[in-house]
């Protein structure tokens, strides 16, 4: 079996790592076990973070829905409730933005989540 020098593969990996490190404090960005472990650990909040912030996203959203169909005399309950039974297929995203940048539009929304007709 031939000989396998890994000199160049080596000096990437770690190379890779120390790349990844940069910015971190002390010992982290410059030796190679503490900054894998520190890297390793930076890895697994990014992934984790990742999805919780499409959670954090989505309740800023609800939470500015609610208060703005509060502000027109109906619970966010009620609201989501109506606008599917009326066929509006908006998601909470856009409602937010329209609770926020359009109270027009939203308040129109909102008669027909309540089946009244628009003022």
């Amino acid at each position: 079996m031939s000989r396998v020098k890994r000199a160049i593969t080596a000096k990437k990996k770690r190379r890779k790592i120390l790349k990844m490190a940069k910015g971190f404090f002390g010992a982290r960005s410059r030796l190679l076990k503490t900054a894998t472990e520190a890297v390793d650990r930076a890895m697994k909040y990014a992934y984790r973070d990742r999805r919780v912030r499409k959670r954090d996203f989505r309740k800023l959203w609800i939470a500015r829905i609610n208060a703005a169909a509060r502000l027109q005399g109906v619970s966010y309950s009620r609201f989501i409730d109506g606008i599917k039974k009326a066929h509006v297929t908006i998601d909470r995203k856009m409602l937010s933005d329209l609770a926020v940048n359009d109270l027009r539009g939203f308040t129109e929304i909102v008669s027909l989540a309540k089946g009244t007709p628009a003022p």
